[in-house]
């Protein structure tokens, strides 16, 4: 790990921190909530020593990067406005490389794709596919009528609400790397009582888990929490895109035990050709067995070879 490069980037009027280790073709990995750059240890460590450059960025709102104050400045324009001037500044003669996203970043992954196709040589994304627009109805409307008031991106519209109730910062990020709560009623967060021990997956270490910690008790969870306020201002302001398709090359994995995967419809979408008519560029989909959410984490040699050996066929 101390091999690792850090450093800050001056990107669309914001400073992000961002991780990197090898030479060579730039892989681009774009963490997901609650998360950070260091997410993709495995793979940076990894991959720098198949010949390519591993880059992993602190999103705008976590870690050492800027927390603009403004929930407006959290839309996908203005991330992805952060990625398209990183992009240029790791590679400023292709201005294009290979890109991993996991959960909020394959959200961000696909926008990219979408937005600026240019920019972008292939795609391996975790956890989440592309989700297509609806005309009418508000994403998060979508999930409170599936799931209730209780559910998560419901709770998380709740501007100082949920920040007071996220409070014991240790508790919070342990319970949602450990065993990621779809529901937060009120009162009564987790299944756990909050002084019950927790114990921590096979794949994080108690030293790991401490990183994103201390990482979360200098920032607080404001600028990851408003990533999904603007749930809502995205889906307005995509609306031109409704209906356009991603031809960027596309390798897609997730586990079988993962929340997504069990949302409604959601098997049926990615099995049944939803999924490939809206990613025509989609070659492969990795369903992996007894695993759940973080798939970076929980299996990297086997996500590792999966990113390798894609990202082998368009050099």
């Amino acid at each position: 790990m101390e091999a690792i490069r850090h450093r800050m980037v001056e990107v669309n009027g914001i400073n992000i921190h961002i991780a990197e280790k090898g030479k060579g073709p730039v892989i681009l990995f774009l963490h997901g909530f609650p998360e950070l750059w260091y997410s993709w240890r495995h793979q940076i460590l990894a991959l720098s020593n198949m010949g390519y450059r591993t880059v992993a960025p602190d999103l705008r709102g976590y870690g050492y990067s800027d927390i603009p104050e403004s929930v407006d400045s959290y839309t996908c324009f203005h991330i992805v406005g952060d990625l398209v001037e990183l992009i240029d500044v790791l590679d400023p003669h292709e201005r294009k490389v290979f890109v991993v996203g996991h959960d909020w970043g394959a959200i961000l992954a696909w926008f990219l794709c979408l937005f600026r196709p240019d920019k972008v040589k292939a795609l391996v994304n975790l956890s989440v596919p592309f989700l297509r627009f609806d005309r009418n109805i508000k994403p998060v409307e979508l999930w409170r009528a599936y799931y209730g008031s209780d559910h998560y991106i419901s709770r998380f519209q709740e501007y100082g609400e949920i920040e007071g109730e996220f409070a014991w910062v240790d508790r919070v990020e342990k319970e949602f790397l450990t065993d990621f709560p779809v529901l937060l009623p009120k009162g009564k967060l987790f299944k756990r009582p909050l002084d019950e021990p927790i114990t921590l997956p096979s794949w994080l270490s108690e030293e790991e888990a401490n990183y994103y910690v201390t990482q979360f008790q200098k920032t607080g969870f404001t600028g990851p929490l408003n990533f999904y306020r603007n749930l809502d201002r995205n889906w307005e302001l995509l609306k031109p895109w409704v209906g356009c398709k991603i031809e960027t090359p596309a390798k897609f994995m997730m586990g079988d035990k993962d929340l997504v995967y069990h949302m409604p419809g959601m098997k049926d979408y990615i099995h049944n050709g939803g999924f490939q008519e809206d990613v025509p560029g989609l070659k492969e989909v990795v369903v992996l067995e007894g695993v759940d959410h973080f798939i970076s984490m929980e299996k990297p040699s086997e996500v590792n070879q999966y990113i390798f050996d894609f990202f082998s066929q368009y050099h």
